[in-house]
């Protein structure tokens, strides 16, 4: 029997901390205070019993008593999640919806083509699309809060129970406005020279980012600015000698429309599968199964490779 002293926010508190790895953070996350959110969580283990989690250097890590919790707690929002979800389809006059999270490259590049056939196929489906960091999205995706995900395959530790299904290949970019300096003279070694939108920690891209720095002998960027926001890039590397580090997707009209360039360096060792991301104990909804037809068909008409099994 459940202890009825087990509150939800014991539980959303726990999860909280085990997804940011900090106390500090979790409280910030959940506009709560940190003696509050250490208090929660004391609360929880002293009901259970067993310290679910230690403190380190690097923030917090489970116990082995933790990672059992966080297994069903993480289990139990994503159902609360959906619950709500039910809910509230049930009074959008009939309206089915589905959430969509898209990495940055992947929102600006294909949705918009996934929605006009979404439209076609399924007008009756109501597309909700949430963009950010791969991190971000997973997480949420995790919890019930994205039916699915869309973006570059992460670091195996960010992946764990999730399901990847590849759709296409994608590399990155060091891309500048038309008419910078470096253009006439490209030089790989010379970014340090103007400041540098670098991708945040958590970006999907920035291992290979960094993977790619390291292999050409590219130093420390003395000037850098870490932003994975793709409107923010856009008009900033327009307006300014900045040199943005992006997946080619977040800039591909700009660069078809001439506003901004991508600078000659080969970076095919940055490129890496993108694909289709879900939890894979779940059942496809019809939704999610039109969903997938549609986006077949627009990564087929915008050129890109196809790999979606059916």
């Amino acid at each position: 029997m459940i202890d009825r002293r087990i509150k939800f926010r014991h539980i959303q508190c726990f999860v909280e901390i085990c997804r940011e790895k900090s106390l500090k953070q979790a409280a910030e996350k959940l506009f709560l205070t940190q003696p509050a959110i250490s208090k929660t969580l004391k609360e929880l283990e002293e009901i259970l019993g067993a310290a679910l989690l230690v403190r380190n250097r690097a923030g917090v890590a489970l116990t082995k008593e933790g990672e059992v919790f966080l297994h069903f707690a993480e289990q139990s929002l994503a159902a609360l999640q959906q619950g709500l979800a039910g809910v509230e389809q049930v009074g959008a006059e009939g309206k089915v919806r589905l959430a969509v999270g898209a990495l940055p490259s992947v929102a600006a590049r294909l949705m918009p083509e996934v929605v006009r056939e979404m439209a076609e196929i399924a007008p009756d489906v109501e597309i909700q699309i949430m963009d950010g960091p791969h991190a971000y999205l997973v997480d949420r995706l995790r919890l019930g809060m994205l039916d699915v995900v869309i973006g570059r395959l992460g670091q195996p530790e960010t992946m764990q129970g999730l399901s990847f299904t590849q759709l296409y290949e994608e590399r990155v970019e060091f891309i500048v406005r038309a008419g910078h300096p470096l253009l006439d003279a490209p030089d790989l070694k010379r970014i340090g020279e103007w400041q540098v939108i670098y991708p945040p920690a958590g970006a999907a891209i920035r291992p290979l980012v960094e993977r790619f720095l390291i292999a050409h002998g590219v130093g420390e960027i003395p000037d850098r600015l870490e932003s994975v926001s793709g409107a923010f890039g856009r008009v900033y590397t327009r307006r300014s000698d900045a040199i943005w580090i992006i997946s080619a997707g977040v800039v591909a009209n700009e660069i078809a429309d001439g506003f901004l360039v991508p600078l000659p360096f080969e970076t095919g060792i940055t490129r890496g599968p993108v694909g289709l991301m879900s939890r894979p104990d779940e059942t496809l909804s019809p939704q999610e199964q039109l969903f997938r037809l549609a986006l077949g068909r627009a990564i087929a008409r915008s050129g890109l490779k196809e790999n979606i099994s059916d």
